[in-house]
């Protein structure tokens, strides 16, 4: 039985290196875009052109009925799902609370949080044994900024993590006996294109000499930790959340 791994918010950043990764491994890899149809034609092209099987899937994580409607496409087109990797996630330019609108907040835990949901709960329709499966894994991209809340930056970004967290634990246990493992990474400061996203593009110079090890993490250290956890060999860890942040 080969493995299908759907990857939301998969055509850049931590993303597309785990997409990348994962088809050199031999799985078969959905990747999700919300908007950016060039960026993910341009990795199922590449996985194609090394050998590998990749296919690409448009859809809002924060609107139910696209996330349903991928899932089906992916049944018809690809196969049973065996993995799924959340990481779709946006994040806001940096601000404090006191200025925060309701409408930016409602935006990002809708994408954040509770497209999590929806798509854990669409995988595991597919994936629990109860309705005649044959498990799988979830692994749920977190943050490290849940320790320490991204005060005066954001702040809300760090509380959907949280949520993450809190979701990841719960839904380990509740899955166990559907032979579904959950487990979450939690990368640091990382060197992807979300720092622009947020405003500062020289974020990551600006952070990196506090970091104990003093560099930032790239892309492709947090895809390796993300494919051990969908992996064999960690047959036996659920309901984990594992930083990737260079002890920071």
């Amino acid at each position: 039985m080969k493995n299908i791994i759907l990857i939301t918010g998969g055509s850049d950043g931590i993303g597309a290196a785990t997409a990348y990764l994962a088809a050199r491994r031999g799985s078969t890899v959905c990747i999700n875009y919300r908007q950016n149809h060039a960026a993910a034609n341009k990795i199922v092209t590449a996985i194609r052109e090394e050998g590998g099987e990749a296919f690409a899937f448009q859809a809002d994580v924060s609107d139910e009925a696209a996330v349903e409607n991928m899932f089906l496409a992916i049944d018809r087109q690809v196969g049973p799902l065996t993995a799924l990797v959340n990481n779709a996630g946006i994040i806001e330019s940096q601000q404090k609370l006191v200025d925060m609108s309701a409408a930016r907040l409602h935006k990002i835990f809708a994408t954040n949080v509770i497209g999590s949901f929806v798509c854990a709960r669409e995988a595991i329709k597919r994936m629990a044994v109860k309705v005649n499966g044959t498990g799988g894994t979830i692994v749920n991209v977190s943050s490290t900024a849940v320790k320490h809340g991204a005060p005066f930056e954001f702040i809300d970004y760090a509380a959907t993590k949280g949520a993450i967290d809190t979701f990841t634990l719960g839904l380990s246990k509740e899955l166990a006996d559907d032979k579904i493992r959950v487990n979450a990474v939690r990368p640091g400061i990382i060197d992807t294109g979300i720092h622009g996203k947020a405003g500062e593009p020289g974020r990551v110079d600006r952070i990196k000499a506090q970091l104990p090890m003093k560099r930032a993490g790239q892309p492709e250290e947090v895809a390796s930790t993300i494919l051990w956890l969908l992996s064999d060999e960690a047959s036996y860890i659920t309901g984990a959340l594992l930083d990737v942040s260079g002890g920071r």
